[in-house]
This record gives C-alpha cells, structure tokens and sequence, in this order.
C-alpha cells in the first residue's frame, strides 16, 4: 500500500471524518492511473507521472483539510454574537419619540430642543407627527385613548427591527379595565409604579440649593377651615366616602368639586385649599404606590397638611418626606382621628412641626405631559433592548 492516512500524526487530523474522505480521494486517485503493462521502459514513465500526480493530489487534499478544520476552530473559540442596536446610550445619541396621540386630547407645543430647555437632556427629539413613524425609536400610546377608542395601533404598519412600543398609563389599574388584548404588543411601560420601564410618578421632592429666594417657604396664614376635600367621582363602594361621611359627623369638612357642584378652577384651586389646615387626600383606588396629585399638588403645593387615604404608610414613607403627612391607618378609629386633627389645628406649633421639612426640600410636579416624555429619554441607555409584554397586569 502506497499511503495510509493512519500513518500521519493526529493533530493533523483529529477527526476519523477526515482520514476517511482524505483516504476515500487518494484511493480514487490512485486508480484513474492504474494501466495495463507494457514495455517497461513505459511502465516505468507511467509510474513516475502516477506518483507526481498523485502526490500533487495528496497535498490538495491535505491543504484543504487542515484549513477547514483551522477554520472551523476558529470559529468555534470566538464565536459570532448577534449584538442589539440600542443597549446603552453611547450607541444611540440621537432619540426620537413620538407621541401617537395626545393624552386627553390636550396637545402641548414641542419643539426641537423641548429636552434640553426643560431638562437639559440633550439628544432627545420629541415629535407628534405620524409621518415621523418610521424614524422613531418609541412609539408611545397613552391607555385612555386606547380604551376609548379615541386611537387605534398602527397594527398594519411595519414596525422597524429598533423601534419599540411603549405603553403609557398612569391610571389605577382598576381604571384599565382589560388589558388582555394588548398581549404580545408593547415592549415598554410607563407608570407611576416603581416596576415599570419607566417610571414617572405624580410628583417628587427634591433637595434646595439654598440659593434660591423664591424656594422659602411660608405656610399660609389665612386659615378658615378646618378640613378641605375636593372630590369629582363621589362613589358610594370607595372606602374613602365611608371614611368621610364618619368624619363628617365629628368636625366640619368643607367640600368642592363636581360631585358636590362647586367646582374650582385651576386658578382658584390652591388658594382655596390653602385656607384649610388639613387636606383629604384620599385616592379613588387603593392600589401599591398609586398616590397621586392630592398629594403632592393639591395639599404640598397648596401648603396644607394632607390626610391621606391609599397605600400602606411605608409607600408614603418612599416618597414623602418624614413627617409631612397623616395617615388614616395610623388610628384605630375616625373618631380617634377626628380628635388628633382638632388637636393639632389648636396647637400651633405642633401644627408646624408638619412643615419642617420646607426647609430642605421642595416638591417637584410632573404635570406636563412633555415632562414624562422627556423622562424615557434620560432613562434610556437602562431600557431593555428586546422586551415583549405578554401581559400588563402586573
């Protein structure tokens, strides 16, 4: 036998894949120059060509082996990774969300530069135009919209491998109603929850420099009124109407709104809930982290003490600063409530222990929807590339 593979050294081919084909070629080879014997003088030339053709062969094969399997080793050590295109903001500096449709049908002025004026977030390009679509790397929906039938999902559209949906409530979920439909569709959030993508709650406060004259606070002298309430939806199933109606029997509670025909405007608002040494702020809905508005606008802004009714104490805590607020749950009873608030009212200086906490800190509202959008900008870099929400439940 001329040639063996098995006589070669392993490292050269380390798979019996390999030895095969390479023997099955030289064999092959080998018999297209088998020919009959003549004179020897020919048979000798003959075997000369046979052997440089088959050496010729030999090493064709051996170079097409080894280079296969160096290939395919070096495939196999580094590896091709599939990289997504948005994973932090270094990659995207250039972000264009659009807004489908206006919460509410109140639509706010954008501009170009909206982020930066507003936040200094620059590279954040705000847009409402639906020819902007195909350009835009979120695409958010606001939920009462969709629910009402106000806007539908661009389903029939084509939606580009980067481009993501985001969803947008800030609502109590019982308010959401089904939210089964949506399965498979949105791969952001944006919620007042601390577990959304996004999160943007109804206010914050935040820490004074110092500097600013118009940051003192002075809490408002003209205080006629025990307690205030402003209420629109006055359901008779919300625990916080039973908690009013008992309140109501033991000290006097001044109501306004639309549920008691006295509306207030925007502008008459603040004041007058400033006139009451104790705000309701009692949420519709019960929810976790669901604390809105009343808090942080109708009683912090208007600079009054809030009661409030809605999540358990530690979520105010998270929030709030330290004694700035009155929880209903602390008392064993309204009647036990209503006597703490007559007292505190009578003693001044306990009643502005409530406001200590001015003098570090301001509150901050998120009442312009242009804010919240400017908020998925600044977060982006940490958003999840490739999310599908199979349920928006949770």
């Amino acid at each position: 036998m001329l040639f063996s593979p098995e006589a070669l050294p392993s490292t050269l081919f380390p798979h019996k894949a390999d030895t095969v084909v390479l023997e099955t070629a030289v064999r092959a080879s080998c018999s297209i120059f088998i020919v009959k014997p003549r004179s020897p003088p020919e048979m000798v030339l003959k075997l000369r060509l046979r052997k440089k053709l088959m050496l010729l062969l030999f090493g064709g094969c051996c170079f097409f082996v080894i280079w296969g399997r160096m290939t395919e080793d070096k495939t196999e050590k580094d590896g091709i990774e599939w990289t997504p295109q948005h994973l932090a903001s270094e990659i995207k500096t250039n972000i264009t969300i659009l807004l489908w449709y206006w919460p509410f049908g109140i639509p706010y002025s954008l501009s170009e530069d909206t982020c930066q004026k507003k936040h200094g977030i620059s590279g954040c390009r705000l847009v409402d135009n639906h020819t902007q679509y195909s350009m835009a790397d979120v695409v958010v929906f606001h939920h009462f919209e969709l629910k009402t039938g106000i806007q539908k999902l661009p389903l029939h559209l084509p939606r580009p491998e980067y481009q993501r949906w985001l969803w947008m409530s800030l609502e109590a979920p019982q308010s959401n109603g089904n939210l089964s439909r949506y399965a498979g569709i949105f791969n952001l959030t944006l919620s007042y929850h601390p577990g959304a993508d996004v999160t943007v709650p109804y206010g914050k406060i935040q820490k004074k420099d110092g500097n600013a004259e118009s940051e003192v606070f002075v809490i408002p002298k003209n205080k006629t009124h025990l307690v205030c309430w402003v209420v629109s939806n006055y359901n008779n199933h919300h625990k916080r109407t039973s908690v009013y109606e008992e309140l109501l029997k033991l000290i006097p509670v001044q109501v306004y709104g639309r549920a008691v025909k006295k509306p207030l405007s925007q502008d008459a608002l603040l004041p007058t809930i400033s006139r009451c040494y104790f705000y309701l702020a009692f949420e519709n809905s019960v929810y976790p982290h669901y604390i809105t508005e009343k808090l942080w606008r109708n009683a912090f802004t208007a600079g009054t003490v809030p009661v409030v009714l809605g999540p358990p104490r530690s979520h105010y805590e998270a929030v709030a600063p330290p004694h700035s607020f009155i929880h209903v749950n602390d008392f064993d009873s309204i009647a036990t409530l209503a006597k703490f608030l007559k007292d505190i009212a009578g003693d001044e200086n306990r009643y502005r222990s409530y406001f200590s906490w001015r003098k570090t800190y301001s509150v901050k509202l998120y009442d312009d929807w242009r804010d919240r959008l400017c908020n998925i900008c600044q977060v982006y870099g940490q958003l999840p590339s490739h999310k599908i929400y199979h349920t928006l439940e949770a």
